[in-house]
């Protein structure tokens, strides 16, 4: 039997509501020389075990939960195919997102690891869902084409690549910015990423309003804020754009000015024009909102966009300054 060419590495824990789902997506679209390894880090509800079926390999964590990043790394260890290609267990994949991943992976040989984006169909119809998956998909879709980054959401390196970069950092023992980590440590050794916004996928997660904040708070922007300071270099692209930067100021201007209008009511002529700044700024991501869902729909994507730039610029700010003192006590400590 020949090699596999795709192994596709899914990590799972407690997987249930969507795991079933992943994967009939999966097998729906298959191309061939594709291996499947579905890797249960340690689930207690069975989920994994329900799912299996003749085309997969199944490894399991004995001491986990470990997080993905060990998971996935354990996948790779089992993969035969000359590409890993890195599945969530809450996505769902397109009829054509293992093919054209293969298919850029042949046309641009240079091309080291790659991923792709969310789709605009998100199938969870709460609001907060909406909004979080909407603006993901829309980050990606107008990010830079030679990325600075990685996202193992759906994403693909080869495994040579990744065998010599030394796989994800096991230190992140919960889902956490590991696959940006790794896209660091890939571009600082001179590797090639490329962002494919054409590759998609449907995201099936349900999100609460307390879960997205704190998940992009606990373990998105604070380990990255660090990341960030740790290397000395934040990447004008993705959540970091130039327009993002300029959108948070903006949104602080706005919430300073709307409270200082109600001692000097001339602060308020300052409101007008801050948001159509913000508006250009985003003119593309609120049109996708209003298209998605309505006025109802965009003024409530609007509030939460508005309040994730307000608190993830805070946080940039908090641990940015904590990390540089951090810095400067440790080079005082070295000269001493």
């Amino acid at each position: 039997m020949s090699s596999p060419r795709l192994s596709v590495i899914i990590p799972a824990y407690n997987a249930g509501a969507t795991l079933s789902a992943c994967l009939s997506a999966l097998f729906r679209s298959i191309p061939p020389h594709t291996e499947v390894i579905l890797v249960d880090d340690g689930s207690t509800d069975g989920a994994v075990e329900g799912e299996s079926r003749p085309g997969i390999t199944c490894i399991r964590v004995q001491d986990g939960p470990r997080g993905p990043a060990y998971a996935r790394n354990r996948g790779a260890e089992s993969a035969g195919g000359a590409i890993l290609v890195f599945i969530d267990a809450d996505v769902a994949v397109h009829e054509n997102t293992l093919t054209l991943i293969d298919e850029a992976f042949t046309t641009h040989p240079t091309t080291d690891a790659l991923f792709g984006s969310y789709d605009d169909i998100p199938p969870a119809s709460g609001w907060v869902s909406r909004y979080k998956n909407l603006l993901h998909h829309s980050v990606h879709q107008h990010g830079n084409r030679e990325a600075f980054t990685f996202w193992a959401g759906c994403g693909a390196v080869r495994e040579s690549v990744f065998a010599q970069t030394g796989g994800f950092d096991e230190s992140f023992t919960k889902p956490s910015i590991e696959d940006i980590e790794l896209g660091y440590r890939l571009r600082r050794q001179g590797y090639h990423i490329m962002l494919s916004p054409e590759i998609q996928v449907t995201h099936l997660k349900r999100w609460t309003l307390t879960g997205v904040v704190c998940t992009d708070i606990l373990n998105r922007a604070v380990p990255w804020t660090r990341l960030i300071f740790q290397e000395r270099k934040v990447p004008a692209d993705l959540n970091l754009s130039i327009s993002a930067r300029l959108g948070a100021l903006i949104v602080w201007l706005m919430l300073v000015s709307g409270i200082g209008g109600w001692f000097a009511p001339r602060i308020w002529l300052v409101l007008p024009p801050a948001w159509c700044l913000l508006w250009l700024l985003n003119s593309d991501l609120y049109r996708l909102f209003l298209k998605k869902g309505g006025c109802l729909f965009f003024a409530g994507a609007w509030f939460l966009h508005s309040f994730y730039l307000l608190y993830s610029s805070a946080v940039f700010v908090i641990i940015g300054a904590y990390s540089l003192a951090e810095q400067a006590i440790t080079r005082k400590r070295s000269a001493g």
